[in-house]
């Protein structure tokens, strides 16, 4: 199901890193993110909700662009 907020995501399993690009163009890399919680991400039915209920409160995070 397309999102109204996240346009894209890339999971870096060695580092932990979930890069989310959102459809604004900003693009956050958040840090020590779970593979089980990436799964859940990527199921989800709203991946705005989940973002912001349980990755952006729980994960330190950074921009990159």
């Amino acid at each position: 199901m397309p999102s109204s907020v996240v346009n894209n995501y890339i999971y870096f399993p060695e580092t932990e890193i979930l890069r989310i690009i959102y459809q604004s163009g900003s693009i956050y890399d958040y840090f020590k993110v779970p593979a089980d919680v990436v799964h859940k991400f990527k199921v989800a039915r709203s991946k705005g909700k989940f973002l912001n209920t349980i990755i952006k409160p729980s994960f330190k995070f950074r921009k990159v662009k």
